[in-house]
């Protein structure tokens, strides 16, 4: 980077743009009920507003602009009102649209007055017809439409009184009318982009950014108005700039904000996607070396390994992506679930993992966990009480799986999103049809994970081998070892930790059980029949939870049970292991046979996505051989047919340091879980469970 863009960075890493920030905002609850405003139009007005209020910011450097201004979005009901509004209906995450992916290359195609034309036909049509409904949805999108371009006009205004005419120039194309070049769409994506955030939505994706901006650096290029450096030039600032807010944004810490961007993969019609701006896309993400956007790259069986070096190259500095997605397995997946092939190969990662459809979509892909843990410890202590068979314990650990994926499907037929005009401007086909995006997406699905499968595979495998098939250990001595928590009952302990078989060592005893608790749970998900007509599509992240089943959630009422000693040998408050990993403290013997316990799950009925996680040393990254061969492991992942995967490079020592003397790591990156965060910024519970995943052992 050059040093423009070198000062940017330090000054976006340093908070510099705070200063900008107004201690306040609209107050609409009572402009909204002086003028009797139903739900739509009070959404409508609260973009506008937000937008009239932000203050206009350029600083002397910049050529994509946009700083956000106001701290928090407001509310436009009071609490009471809400309350009686929404009673008895299931909000999501608080009821506002959230870790969806807007159709980015038919909003920049189009452009708002291209959008605002297709509302005012759909609007004449409505009418005629005496839709009452549809007219109110499409006059509160026109609203929303006209404060950007408002917004929009404010900055090309003030750009043009500073004399950065390259940059008004720029503002007054976009958004309003389609770009020409690669730096008006990365300028109309940005101000697009914002102001989602700012209508009060969140964990807002940017989708295959290198599918829908390569017609225009494509162009660029080909008239030679640009060069590959000058449009790497380009996107790192574009990149800088989704940093600048990023603390504003919404999650269960610093980081978690779902700027995500995802590259490479299949065209709709099934063309390999990868092209110029996805091989720039990854360099310029390694360069910038900031948190966003999270980078997830779509790859095959035969993608090219040196895409996978290029990758690699990101993923030694430490940031925790990219993630990777497998092609050959996400997209028969997806199609066997309902999803349109061309749609399919058209999948984005959400947030944390998930898979969604750009435009299409309003999948609730994270409605909570099946706690496997839970389900066997449930089934084991009930099943030797009872003097049970083995089969039986296994036939109790299923039915407890579908007890709780019910448990957490059935308030999801009361789900009740509240409208969203201008998100819906920018999704494919609601503004054709009508109708707010939130009720007319064409897939509405649930996603519901199963977590710390490994440790539910691991207690089971360790009854199955030590009191059944070995029959060593007495059942009345592990049940008292539980009630315990193992205090007194050490060597038992130490025998069902270390001699039993453990997922992560490709040992089919744990593996086929591991596959089992994946099968129940795709079984449970299929047998839920929702009156909306969706499904619940099961994943294998289990974000948070490792953390709140084994110690509880702040803050709130927990609805997952806190999962205390289990018989694998693990203690009370232990962690479990996050997405697909090994339980804590497994003594693996490589990542090859990581990978091969994880290729033993039918990931054709697992459809939510959630990434095997592996911790390298960052030693592993030492010189181009190394690199290749971390490169040939992702290789190896496509090749045993496994899914997603996640991994991190870190630095034990440099993160202890960083724990007690977090002054002189102010910019060290890790993965938390389908996110980066920095590290000196999350609570003491997450940094030590990034710290204790590496170590193999608690912090």
């Amino acid at each position: 980077m050059n040093e423009r863009l070198e000062d940017l960075r330090a000054r976006t890493r340093d908070g510099h743009f705070r200063r900008y920030r107004q201690p306040g905002g609209p107050d609409l609850v009572a402009e909204c009920d002086r003028e009797r405003l139903s739900w739509p139009m009070r959404m409508a007005r609260l973009t506008r507003r937000m937008c009239e209020a932000e203050h206009v910011v350029i600083e002397p450097d910049e050529l994509i602009v946009f700083t956000r201004t106001l701290a928090a979005v407001p509310t436009v009901y009071s609490a009471g009102d809400f309350a009686a509004l929404t009673g008895g209906r299931t909000l999501h995450e608080g009821g506002q649209i959230n870790n969806v992916c807007a159709d980015w290359g038919m909003a920049l195609g189009q452009g708002l007055l291209g959008r605002r034309r297709v509302a005012i036909e759909t609007r004449t049509r409505m009418a005629s017809a005496g839709n009452a409904e549809a007219i109110e949805f499409l006059d509160a999108a026109i609203e929303t439409i006209d404060a950007v371009l408002a917004l929009a006009a404010r900055y090309a205004t003030e750009a043009r009184r500073l004399g950065k005419d390259d940059v008004a120039t720029v503002l007054e194309r976009v958004p309003a009318e389609p770009p020409r070049t690669f730096h008006e769409a990365l300028q109309a994506l940005r101000l697009l982009h914002a102001v989602v955030w700012l209508s009060g939505h969140h964990h807002v994706g940017l989708g295959r950014l290198d599918q829908y901006l390569w017609p225009y650096l494509a162009s660029d290029l080909e008239a030679r108005r640009l060069d590959i450096a000058a449009a790497e030039e380009l996107l790192a600032e574009f990149f800088i700039a989704l940093n600048r807010d990023s603390d504003l944004y919404p999650g269960i810490q610093q980081g978690d904000n779902g700027q995500t961007v995802t590259l490479g993969g299949l065209t709709p019609d099934g063309r390999a996607a990868v092209n110029p701006l996805t091989w720039m896309a990854l360099r310029v993400a390694r360069d910038v070396g900031l948190i966003d956007p999270k980078i997830n790259l779509r790859i095959t069986g035969e993608s090219e390994l040196a895409l996978l070096e290029l990758a690699t190259e990101l993923t030694r500095k430490g940031l925790g992506f990219p993630q990777y997605a497998n092609d050959d397995v996400v997209i028969p997946a997806l199609a066997a679930h309902g999803y349109a092939l061309e749609d399919a190969r058209d999948y984005t990662v959400a947030a944390c993992w998930e898979f969604i459809i750009p435009g299409r979509g309003m999948d609730v892909v994270n409605i909570g966990a099946v706690s496997f843990p839970a389900a066997a410890d449930i089934a084991v202590r009930e099943g030797l009480a009872d003097g049970a068979s083995f089969e039986v314990i296994l036939a109790r650990t299923r039915a407890e799986i579908q007890r709780q994926v019910h448990e957490r499907t059935a308030p999801y037929e009361r789900l009740l999103w509240a409208p969203a005009p201008y998100y819906s401007a920018l999704m494919t086909g609601a503004l054709e049809a009508g109708v707010d995006h939130g009720q007319g997406a064409r897939y509405r699905n649930l996603g519901i994970h199963g977590a710390a499968a490994a440790s539910g595979a691991d207690a089971l495998a360790a009854v199955r081998r030590h009191v059944f098939e070995l029959a060593d250990v007495d059942p009345a001595e592990l049940l008292a070892a539980l009630d315990a928590d193992f205090v007194g009952h050490e060597a038992l302990r130490q025998r069902l930790a270390d001699e039993s078989p453990r997922v992560g060592l490709n040992e089919p005893a744990a593996d086929n059980l591991l596959r089992m608790l994946y099968d129940g749970l795709a079984d449970a998900c299929e047998a839920e029949t929702l009156r909306s007509g969706a499904i619940v599509r099961p994943g294998t992240g289990s974000a948070m939870y490792y953390l709140w089943l084994a110690r509880g959630r702040d803050g709130g009422p927990l609805a997952e049970p806190v999962v205390g000693p289990t018989a694998d040998g693990r203690r009370r408050g232990d962690p479990f292991g996050a997405n697909l990993a090994p339980t804590p403290g497994t003594h693996l013997r490589g990542p090859i046979s990581v990978l091969q316990s994880y290729a033993k799950i039918d990931y054709g009925r697992i459809c939510n996505g959630g990434p095997i996680t592996l911790e390298l040393s960052d030693s592993v990254f030492r010189d181009e051989e190394s690199i290749r061969k971390v490169a040939l492991l992702v290789r190896t992942f496509t090749r045993l047919g496994c899914q997603q995967l996640q991994l991190n490079a870190l630095n034990a020592e440099r993160l202890l340091d960083a724990k007690a003397h977090p002054e002189n790591h102010r910019g060290l990156i890790v993965r938390v879980w389908g996110w980066s965060g920095y590290f000196c910024e999350l609570a003491p519970e997450y940094q030590d469970h990034v710290i204790s995943r590496h170590l193999h052992a608690d912090v």
